[in-house]
């Protein structure tokens, strides 16, 4: 009788958080309200030049992630409507678990509560409504690889692989969008075998003629492509757009046949 108790503890557990993630996820593509996105500096690599780097970030660095979902929601008729505010939160020491190297389902899926619990455990919500964890590693340049960030939308939290350097600075707040937007129920729109993005959902502007070069990134497809066999990373927001497929993902536009 106890095991089945337990049990239905459980089961009654799991469906709270179920409906609560169920609701988070719903409102925060509402844009009836301002949706808070807390950002986690943490010194990915333990270097000095990381430790530095995190030590003299402000939130104006990241304003610019601000202006972009505004200005894109403003070319969707939504200039009117809440956007999204970043928020500088204290550095954490450690980072949260590795995704797996291999994309088992069962991996993934053991991964995601992993980190769903570490984010739980480690970064606590500040204040009332959905509120989105972006977890950013820094990494020294001149001794790392960044490898790729992920993000989950159950929880609405993300791990954010990014360069401890101020040149690139307005790369990463690209990378930060990207992330952030996956929280949001936003898909990639690229080959993952080549980083080439998808026609036609991964083209900023898949009705130019000539069709390439472009001339922007799609946010969600990542690069700007500029010939059948090359795509370059933008380097500032202001060369990414964010593209039909991905507003209707978000709740800019309405869903076909919704």
């Amino acid at each position: 009788m106890f095991k089945y108790l337990r049990i239905g503890l459980l089961l009654i557990i799991l469906g709270a958080v179920a409906i609560s993630s169920y609701r988070a996820r719903t409102k925060s593509v509402e844009w009836q309200y301002t949706l808070m996105v807390n950002v986690y500096p943490i010194n990915g690599d333990q270097s000095a030049a990381s430790e530095d780097y995190i030590r003299q970030l402000k939130r104006e660095d990241f304003v610019a992630i601000e202006e972009f979902i505004q200005r894109e929601k403003a070319k969707y008729g939504k200039a009117d409507q809440a956007g999204v505010e970043i928020r500088l939160m204290p550095q954490l020491k450690e980072g949260p678990p590795a995704p797996p190297a291999q994309q088992n389902p069962l991996k993934v899926m053991w991964w995601s509560l992993k980190f769903r619990w570490w984010a739980y455990q480690n970064a606590k919500l500040k204040g009332p409504g959905p509120q989105v964890r972006l977890f950013v590693q820094y990494f020294d340049p001149a001794k790392s690889q960044v490898h790729h960030s992920t993000a989950l939308q159950e929880g609405l939290i993300g791990r954010v692989n990014l360069f401890a350097s101020k040149e690139l600075s307005p790369t990463n707040n690209v990378v930060i969008a990207h992330e952030m937007l996956h929280t949001l129920g936003a898909t990639d729109k690229y080959d993952l075998a080549n980083d080439y993005p998808d026609f036609p959902d991964g083209f900023a502007e898949p009705q130019r003629q000539p069709i390439l070069p472009q001339r922007f990134a799609e946010i969600m497809g990542g690069r700007i492509p500029v010939s059948t066999q090359e795509a370059i990373i933008p380097m500032h927001l202001g060369l990414v757009r964010l593209g039909k497929k991905t507003a209707e993902e978000i709740n800019l536009l309405p869903k076909p046949n919704s």
